[in-house]
C-alpha cells in the first residue's frame, strides 16, 4: 500500500523546473538595489525594534499590526483591521486592496502571517514573507495610471498562523477564509508567501521530504518554489509561466494530489486555510525547514537572509499581476 501511495504522489506531483526564460524585456522598471534596502528595513523594523511576535507577546503583534497598517496608509493605499479576539486580548488581520478598474474580472489575495514562533524573532518566518508582500503592493501601486490592467489585488497580512493557534479556529487564514467563503468573495487566486528569504548554495544544502527525493531535484537552496494542489494547477501553471520571465530567480513548481495530505508539510501554512475552502491556491516558499537550518530557532534572523533573492521575488510577483490585461 505504501507503495502505492508513491506512485499516486511521484505521478501527479507535476515536478518542473523554469530552465529560459519566456521574455526578457522589462514592462516595468524595479530599482533592485532600492527594493534590497526597503526589504532590509521592513526586517530591521519586525525582527530588532518590534522583535518577538508570538502569541506570548500580544503587545507586540498590535505593534507588528499597526506598523502593516500604516505603511498602506503613508502610501493612500485603502486598508482596514478585521479583529477578532483570542484568550484574553484582541488580535487582527491586516487587508489592504489595490484596484485598477471599477469592476475588474480577476481578484487575487497576495497573503503572509506576520507572527513568529516563541522563542525567535522569525525573520525567514515569516518577516520575509511579510517584507516582500509590503514591497509588492509598492510596486504595484506605483503601476496606477501607468498601465492599464484587469484586476484587484488584496494584500492580507494574516495573525496567528504559529502554533498554538495553527490547524485551530484562531488561526488568523482560517477566520478570513471562513468569512470570504460564507461571503461568497471572489478569490481567482490566493498566493501564500510563507519563508521567502534563505538561500543556500553548497551541494547537498537542499533536502526534500518522501517520496520527493527520488526526483532529480536541485541540490541547492536557490530557487524559489510554487506549491499548488490539483484544484489549483491551472493558476500554479499561470504563476509559473509568469514567474519564468524574470530569468534571475529560478523557479521550481510542484502539484500535490489529494488536498496535500499524503505530504503533510506541504500543508503547513496559510494556503491550506483557502485550500479546505475549495479556493485555488498557491504557497510560494524557500521550503522551510528543508532548506533553512534556523526554522523555528533564536538563530533566525535577518542576517542570514539574501535580500537580493527576496527583490527577484518581489519582480517576479510583478511579472504575473502585469500580466493581467484588459
Amino acid at each position: 500500500m505504501k507503495w502505492v501511495v508513491v506512485s499516486m504522489i511521484l505521478s501527479l506531483a507535476g515536478y518542473a523546473i523554469c530552465l529560459e526564460s519566456a521574455a526578457q524585456e522589462e514592462v516595468f522598471m524595479i530599482d533592485m538595489e532600492k527594493t534590497s534596502e526597503r526589504l532590509q528595513e521592513h526586517l530591521r523594523m519586525l525582527t530588532q525594534t518590534i522583535g518577538e511576535r508570538s502569541v506570548l507577546r500580544p503587545k507586540n503583534l498590535k505593534k507588528t499590526q499597526e506598523y502593516i497598517e500604516k505603511f498602506y496608509q503613508d502610501m493612500d493605499i485603502s486598508v482596514h483591521c478585521e479583529p477578532y479576539p483570542y484568550r484574553n486580548y484582541t488580535v487582527a488581520n491586516v487587508v489592504a486592496e489595490i484596484s485598477f478598474c471599477d469592476t475588474p474580472q480577476k481578484h487575487f489575495l497576495l497573503g503572509a502571517h506576520y507572527d513568529s514562533v516563541a522563542g525567535t524573532v522569525g525573520a525567514d518566518d515569516n518577516a520575509s514573507a511579510i517584507a516582500v508582500q509590503l514591497e509588492t503592493a509598492r510596486q504595484l501601486n506605483a503601476l496606477k495610471g501607468h498601465q492599464e490592467l484587469d484586476l484587484s489585488v488584496k494584500f492580507v497580512s494574516f495573525t496567528l498562523e504559529e502554533p498554538p493557534a495553527f490547524g485551530t479556529r484562531h488561526m488568523g487564514s482560517r477566520v478570513y477564509a471562513m468569512k470570504a467563503w460564507k461571503e461568497k468573495e471572489q478569490i481567482d487566486g490566493m498566493i501564500c508567501l510563507e519563508m521567502v528569504g534563505y538561500t543556500c548554495h553548497d551541494p547537498g544544502c537542499q533536502n526534500y521530504p518522501f517520496p520527493l527525493m527520488f526526483l532529480s531535484y536541485p541540490k541547492q537552496g536557490d530557487y524559489i518554489g510554487i506549491v499548488g494542489n490539483l484544484n489549483s494547477k491551472g493558476f500554479t501553471e499561470a504563476l509559473y509561466r509568469a514567474f519564468c520571465r524574470n530569468p534571475d530567480l529560478s523557479v521550481v513548481k510542484l502539484t500535490v494530489p489529494l488536498g496535500g495530505y499524503l505530504l503533510p508539510s506541504v500543508r503547513l501554512s496559510d494556503h491550506s486555510s483557502f485550500w479546505d475552502r475549495g479556493y485555488k491556491a498557491v504557497m510560494i516558499t524557500d521550503t522551510a525547514f528543508y532548506r533553512n537550518p534556523h526554522y523555528h530557532r533564536a538563530s533566525d534572523t535577518m542576517d542570514r537572509l539574501d535580500y537580493g533573492f527576496m527583490a527577484q521575488l518581489v519582480k517576479s510577483l510583478l511579472y504575473f499581476f502585469s500580466s493581467h490585461h484588459p
